[in-house]
C-alpha cells in the first residue's frame, strides 16, 4: 500500500482514504480480480448473496468468479447445499446449508423483534403454539405463505392473516423449497424448515466473535456500524473490543474507527479496478454503514427509488451507472460520460456476463443516455 492511502501519526491509527478502502473491499468481494473459488465456497466466504430475486446471486457470482455457470449455483441449490432463507436485515439470502443453520440463529433475536410491528394483528395469539402449528404444517409438506395464513388463521380466527404467516416466518427459519431458485426455473415460494429440507438439526448459533471475523474477511476493513448494518444487529461494540488485541485498527477519512484482520490484503489503492456490472441489492452496497467507498459523493441515492435497488455498474471501483436488459439489448446507462477506454472496458465486460450467463441469447450493447442527477 503507498504512503499516499494510509496516513497518521506513530499514536495515531492510520487514516485509509476511499480509494484505499475501495480497493480492499473489492479485492475480499472478489470483485478486484475473478477467483477460482467454487460457487459453494465463494457463497461461504461472502457469508451469503442477497437474493430478494431469483436472478442476483447469479448475476452477483458471475461478476466474481472465474469459468462460472448458472447451471453450478442451480445444481447446489437442487442438491440442497445452499438455499434460500430469511436472514440479514430481514431479507432474503442465499446461503450455504451451515450458515442456514447457525447464522439464521445468530439473527433469530432480530426476527423476533419485527413481530412488535404486528402485535395489534396478533392479540391473543401464543406465539410458541404458533411455532409448533406452523413447523407441523410446513414439515408435513412446503406451504406457501396464502396456504400458511389460511391454516393458520383456522386456529386464530380474530387474528390478522397476514401477521399469522409473517409470524410464523420469523419464528421459524423458513426456506424456499425448489424449484423456486433455479436458474431457468420458475416456481412459486413455498416454504417449509431449514432442518426438513437440509436433513440435520440446526446448530447452536456461532460465538458473535467468530462472526465478526467473517465479516471482516469479506468486507473489511470496517467499523462496528458497518458490520451492524450488514447483520441487521445492534450492541456489537463489545465483541470487537474483545478481539481488539488480535485486530489491527484504522480511521476512515471522517475519523470512525475501522477494523480489520492482520493478515487480509489492503491493496494499493492505484490497482486497476476491472468494470463490473452487480445485480441488484448486492451486498457490496448494503453491507456498510457509510457506502462511500463504493458510492461517489455525487451519485449517493442514485441507484434506489423507494424500495426499488437497480442493477448497478462499477467503473473505476465505484459506483458509475445502471444496467438492465431490454428485449434484444443490454442497455448501459452511465451516470457521466465515459472516455472511449471505459466504454470498451464496460462493453467487454458486459458481452462476457451475456456469454455466461445468457450463452443462446443474442443481445446488442447499448448505450443509454446518461442518466441526468
Amino acid at each position: 500500500m503507498t504512503k499516499s492511502s494510509v496516513k497518521g501519526s506513530a499514536t495515531a491509527a492510520p487514516v485509509l482514504e476511499a480509494r484505499a478502502l475501495n480497493r480492499a473491499t473489492l479485492e475480499r468481494q472478489l470483485l478486484l480480480r475473478r477467483s477460482a473459488l467454487s460457487p459453494l465456497d465463494a457463497v461461504a466466504h461472502l457469508l451469503g448473496l442477497q437474493a430478494q430475486n431469483v436472478a442476483p446471486p447469479y448475476h452477483a457470482l458471475a461478476a466474481r468468479l472465474d469459468g462460472f455457470a448458472p447451471e453450478r449455483l442451480s445444481a447446489l441449490m437442487a442438491g440442497r447445499e445452499v438455499a434460500r432463507i430469511v436472514t440479514l436485515r430481514s431479507t432474503l439470502h442465499t446461503h450455504t446449508a451451515d450458515d442456514c443453520l447457525t447464522l439464521r440463529p445468530l439473527v433469530q433475536p432480530a426476527r423476533v423483534r419485527e413481530l412488535a410491528a404486528f402485535r395489534k394483528g396478533l392479540a391473543g395469539v401464543d406465539l410458541d403454539r404458533l411455532a409448533v402449528l406452523a413447523r407441523e404444517l410446513v414439515e408435513a409438506e412446503p406451504r406457501t405463505m396464502a396456504q400458511l395464513r389460511q391454516a393458520l388463521g383456522a386456529h386464530w380466527p380474530d387474528a390478522d392473516p397476514r401477521a399469522l404467516a409473517v409470524a410464523a416466518r420469523c419464528t421459524l427459519p423458513l426456506v424456499q423449497v425448489t424449484p423456486r431458485g433455479l436458474w431457468g426455473r420458475s416456481g412459486q415460494v413455498a416454504l417449509t424448515t431449514a432442518e426438513h429440507w437440509l436433513g440435520r438439526p440446526a446448530g447452536e448459533a456461532p460465538a458473535v466473535e467468530a462472526v465478526v471475523l467473517r465479516y471482516l474477511a469479506a468486507f473489511g476493513p470496517a467499523s462496528v456500524q458497518d458490520m451492524q448494518a450488514w447483520a441487521g444487529l445492534t450492541r456489537l461494540r463489545a465483541a470487537f473490543d474483545r478481539l481488539r488485541p488480535r485486530l489491527l485498527t484504522f480511521r476512515d477519512p471522517n475519523g470512525t474507527e475501522l477494523f480489520d484482520l492482520p493478515d487480509a490484503p489492503r491493496p494499493d489503492p492505484d490497482t486497476p479496478a476491472p468494470p463490473r456490472f452487480l445485480p441488484e441489492f448486492d451486498n457490496l452496497l448494503l453491507s456498510h454503514a457509510d457506502r462511500g467507498r463504493v458510492v461517489p459523493p455525487a451519485h449517493q441515492g442514485r441507484n434506489w427509488r423507494g424500495n426499488q435497488a437497480f442493477r448497478t455498474l462499477l467503473v473505476d471501483g465505484f459506483l458509475a451507472g445502471l444496467w438492465k436488459p431490454d428485449t434484444d439489448a443490454l442497455v448501459i446507462e452511465p451516470f457521466a460520460p465515459l472516455t472511449r477506454a471505459q466504454r470498451e472496458e464496460v462493453t467487454a465486460e458486459g458481452e462476457r456476463m451475456l456469454r455466461v450467463l445468457y450463452p443462446d441469447v443474442s443481445y446488442d450493447i447499448r448505450f443509454g443516455t446518461v442518466v441526468p442527477q
